[in-house]
């Protein structure tokens, strides 16, 4: 009895808080709040290592500068405000490709050529503690054919292409047809709490400080459903703020084929369905997650955090491999972080997980932040382990950006998928793949985290003029394309003519007009040796690949209601 009066007691407390956030179709804003509070115009703890980002974190004077203060104007509201109805910006975002994919952090959005869009509004309902987002999203996509991997590539160079394909959930191409679906989108159900928020969503998510790149969490891929438990805004202790979120999620295989599939070599079929230990296909995938942030007291603009990730086909957690010893419980993400505390190296085998630390630190009296994240996608045996071997299965981010005289942007970011020369002794496979969970770290056919890929490598440059309403800048991307594969594929041949590597030039601008804020991404994209292409010459060894041009664009338009005032 005293539980439920202390129960009916929570919820009846005046509650002002709303979980009401910034999604991430709506970068362009979390940009435009990152580069205000290095300039140092705003006075927020915000860290940025998990996204989207709750309003929350602003005081009334921060929103008015950041022109966040009507971002979702009230259609219905009580006076005490216990009761508020809110009518959310309409997104609209576009992409094009003359040529083949450049698929980057866009959420629903599938490798496409041509056209494809996504179109997305919704209301925020607080009633009470209870926060209710529905935000769906139309999403359409011309999809049409592209040359994918290579048909020149000998039977053993796609043998050993589908090592990876045979292990990851990632086709080319996202079937034959134009895709024309509505979504749930970025929407959630949320009980709030002082700073604390516990609830069910199907948000895309994003954790860590990186731009580009985050390894371990980002939107590359369809938003998934999850349950959810986190920080709405920093919580303030004695030796500093913590933020953290844990979600037990459920991921989906995409159900389309890999390019070639009815492919053999030796007269064996290349292509190996993805089936768990019954032999199902299409089992979803438990997947549980946790991202935890320290920023201490004593050290100005300093962020600390760990994530870690653990995933396995559903059969496993719901105990239908009865022959098997082990541990398994929906809770993974708090349990054997080394390989010494697994009962069964058979049971360990069936498990997929990831963990590591990140950094950021911004010196507002500089303008400048730097930010790194570090990760290992196979689990140390133990301590010493990772002491001695610590750049086994690892990848990371590190970037900086630095704002000279509150007007130019310098911003670099440089991402290592690939793996080590440590690999000619241990293998760790590639980032995203796993032996026993065959759909690797992904959802709906694309990867949850780095959007280069396995095996990839990046680094981008880029110089932006910022001013009160506007931005225009420039940058280089140059993209190394899985070398794990590279390496594998063309060892025994000793090929070293045929990396796959690109080089981007990118435009960009964002303004607002009035209740329209706009931004345009645009990129010409120079393929060398695409798809590790080469026509061999009978008469000279070193001959130009096979190289291809592609253009890219983006325009993202947010449309915020004027019900009143901005």
């Amino acid at each position: 009895m005293k539980k439920f009066f202390c129960f009916i007691f929570i919820f009846n407390i005046n509650i002002n808080l709303s979980s009401q956030s910034i999604n991430l179709n709506e970068i362009s804003i979390i940009e435009n709040i990152r580069d205000q509070q290095i300039i140092g115009n705003i006075n927020t703890n915000i860290s940025f290592s998990s996204q989207p980002i709750s309003l929350e974190y602003f005081d009334s004077i921060d929103l008015k500068k950041l022109k966040l203060n009507k971002y979702a104007p009230s259609i219905i509201k009580t006076k005490d405000g216990k009761i508020d109805f809110k009518i959310l910006p309409i997104d609209y975002s576009i992409e094009f490709n003359s040529n083949y994919p450049y698929n980057r952090n866009n959420g629903t959005m599938i490798p496409n050529r041509g056209y494809q869009h996504i179109f997305s509004f919704g209301i925020d309902a607080k009633i009470g503690p209870l926060n209710i987002t529905i935000k769906p999203e139309h999403h359409y996509a011309d999809n049409k054919n592209f040359e994918g991997f290579w048909e020149g590539h000998q039977d053993i160079i796609w043998e050993k292409r589908y090592s990876l394909w045979n292990t990851m959930d990632m086709p080319e191409r996202h079937g034959l047809k134009r895709h024309n679906e509505i979504f749930i989108g970025q929407s959630s159900v949320r009980l709030n709490f002082k700073n604390l928020s516990f609830g069910v969503s199907n948000e895309n998510l994003w954790w860590g400080p990186s731009i580009r790149n985050s390894i371990m969490m980002s939107n590359h891929a369809k938003g998934f459903k999850h349950l959810t438990i986190n920080t709405i805004k920093p919580i303030k202790t004695k030796i500093g703020y913590f933020e953290w979120q844990l979600i037990s999620a459920r991921l989906e295989s995409s159900g389309y084929l890999p390019s070639g599939f009815d492919r053999k070599s030796a007269g064996i079929p290349i292509y190996v369905p993805k089936i768990n230990q019954l032999g199902e296909t299409d089992d979803w995938r438990y997947m549980q997650a946790l991202m935890l942030s320290y920023s201490p007291k004593w050290i100005k603009g300093l962020n600390i955090g760990f994530i870690r990730w653990v995933q396995f086909y559903s059969a496993l957690v719901e105990g239908k491999y009865t022959w098997m010893k082990g541990n398994t419980n929906y809770f993974p993400v708090f349990s054997n972080l080394f390989r010494k505390n697994d009962l069964s190296a058979t049971h360990e085998a069936q498990t997929d997980q990831a963990a590591g630390l990140f950094l950021r630190w911004l010196w507002v009296d500089s303008n400048t932040e730097i930010y790194t994240e570090y990760h290992f996608n196979d689990a140390k045996v133990n301590f010493r382990d990772l002491l001695l071997d610590s750049r086994h299965a690892r990848a990371f981010t590190m970037g900086f950006q630095k704002i000279f005289k509150n007007s130019l942007k310098l911003s670099f970011e440089w991402t290592q998928m690939e793996q080590t020369g440590g690999r000619l002794l241990r293998s760790a496979g590639s980032w995203y793949a796993h032996g026993f969970v065959f759909d690797g770290f992904t959802n709906n056919g694309e990867v949850i985290g780095s959007s280069i890929g396995p095996g990839s490598n990046s680094q981008y440059i880029s110089l932006t003029k910022i001013n009160e309403k506007s931005k225009i800048g420039i940058g280089l991307e140059i993209i190394h394309h899985d070398n794990d594969f590279y390496y594998v594929a063309f060892e025994d041949s000793g090929d070293f003519r045929r990396y796959w590597k690109d080089y981007n030039i990118n435009l960009k601008y964002q303004r607002r007009f009035k209740n329209i804020q706009a931004s345009i991404d645009m990129f010409f994209i120079r393929s060398l040796n695409y798809q590790w292409a080469l026509k061999e010459s009978a008469t000279e060894y070193y001959v130009p690949g096979i190289d291809k041009n592609n253009f890219h664009s983006s325009l993202k338009l947010i449309y915020y209601f004027p019900l009143s005032k901005l």
